[in-house]
């Protein structure tokens, strides 16, 4: 199989531009796909593979083309010939693949660059997950699966599959979530009727059992803290069945608009938007709600799937670092839950020191003031969706004196 100059030229180029110039793959695969429309829907799907691919599998293909491992992750040692160098290499490799001739073997090469990802994250793995941490490793080296989940107020899962079907679109049913699906193969889904009509939100299958685990219900006040772009958002306002008060907050306003948007499509109008500053203490919202979503910012490493270049570009200090933020936030906006409700701490993350140990913590400092009542831990290796981890919080009626 050949691929165009022009493709090959443009997947060295994105190349570049993730390990050179750090930018996020994401971003640089869509601004091409856009830049470039004429693409069929072969080339479109290759580019995207030959990108994300040489992402996930940079430093392992960096030592296979006899490059000085020291180097792999320095801007100035990213140059356009030997980017071009690692293509061809992870080119000749897939075709031998395709063609049935056996992979050149791996074993003497260091376990963490067999698993490409850097050192000090085999290291870290190898202490938190132990004899399980091979197992993990690989299933985040695999592409993820897309999921969809159906919006409850106007569809059910069995209803938009039929729908989609009619498209040429399969998809399977997700034993224990109601609303989800998994596609059988990557389609295009942004210009479908189904989506254009707000039937559905693109969605990993760990992240819909985050708004489930919150038990909330139509008619409360509930505040999503931390909401981003508001997948979980719309998620809470279905269970919800568009009925009550929903606060979507973030520091950030650009994800805001976006969110204004999708709920506009999903027809939710329970949704008020507000932005929070992080510098201040939201004394106003202490004791307001019934329910309290923190979805909070992480290192994302559970993701690693779908978002390979994480890996390269997160550190131990920005763990440590979000680690410090994540406290600072559980401690603050913990006061925005009325005595008697409850909070749900999640992230996108693998690593304890985001998620049990500080959930931990938070208890060990509040004494009886808060209950857990339950975990969550999913692992692709498992369950075969996104890393994530969520727990509940109940916070106690205090006790007459």
């Amino acid at each position: 199989m050949t691929l165009h100059p022009n493709i090959v030229s443009q997947i060295t180029a994105a190349l570049g531009d993730i390990f050179a110039r750090n930018q996020h793959a994401e971003q640089m695969v869509d601004a091409r796909l856009k830049a470039n429309r004429k693409w069929g829907a072969r080339d479109r799907r290759l580019f995207a593979e030959g990108v994300y691919e040489n992402v996930r599998w940079w430093r392992l293909n960096w030592h296979l083309a006899g490059l000085p491992d020291a180097e792999y992750l320095l801007p100035e040692a990213i140059t356009e010939e030997r980017v071009q160098t690692l293509w061809d290499a992870y080119w000749a490799r897939r075709e031998a693949k395709e063609a049935g001739q056996p992979s050149a073997p791996v074993g003497d090469v260091p376990p963490a660059i067999q698993a490409s990802v850097p050192d000090w994250l085999f290291e870290l793995g190898a202490v938190e997950f132990g004899a399980t941490w091979p197992g993990l490793l690989a299933a985040l080296n695999q592409p993820a699966d897309v999921f969809l989940r159906a919006n409850s107020l106007h569809t059910t899962a069995g209803a938009l599959k039929a729908d989609l079907a009619l498209q040429g679109i399969e998809a399977d049913e997700v034993p224990g979530l109601p609303d989800a699906l998994r596609l059988k193969e990557r389609r295009k889904l942004g210009n479908s009727t189904a989506f254009c009509n707000g039937l559905f939100e693109i969605q990993d299958a760990a992240s819909q059992h985050v708004a489930p685990l919150l038990q909330v219900e139509p008619g409360q006040t509930v505040i999503d803290a931390c909401c981003g772009a508001g997948g979980k958002t719309l998620h809470l306002a279905a269970l919800m069945r568009n009925k009550g008060r929903l606060l979507a907050l973030d520091v950030r306003d650009k994800p805001l608009h976006a969110l204004a948007e999708r709920a506009k499509r999903a027809s939710i109008s329970i949704v008020e938007l507000g932005v929070l500053d992080k510098e201040l203490v939201h004394t106003d919202l202490f004791a307001s709600a019934d329910r309290v979503l923190l979805d909070v910012p992480c290192s994302g490493l559970g993701t690693l799937r779908r978002s390979a270049d994480l890996k390269w570009k997160q550190t131990p200090k920005e763990v440590a670092r979000l680690a410090r933020m994540q406290a600072r936030i559980l401690a603050d906006y913990s006061q925005f839950v009325k005595p008697g409700g409850k909070l749900v701490y999640a992230t996108c993350s693998l690593l304890p020191d985001e998620n049990e140990r500080q959930v931990q913590a938070f208890l060990a400092e509040r004494g009886t003031e808060w209950t857990l009542e339950q975990e969550l831990h999913l692992r692709p290796d498992r369950e075969g969706f996104d890393g994530f981890y969520a727990a509940r919080l109940k916070r106690n009626a205090p006790t007459a004196a």
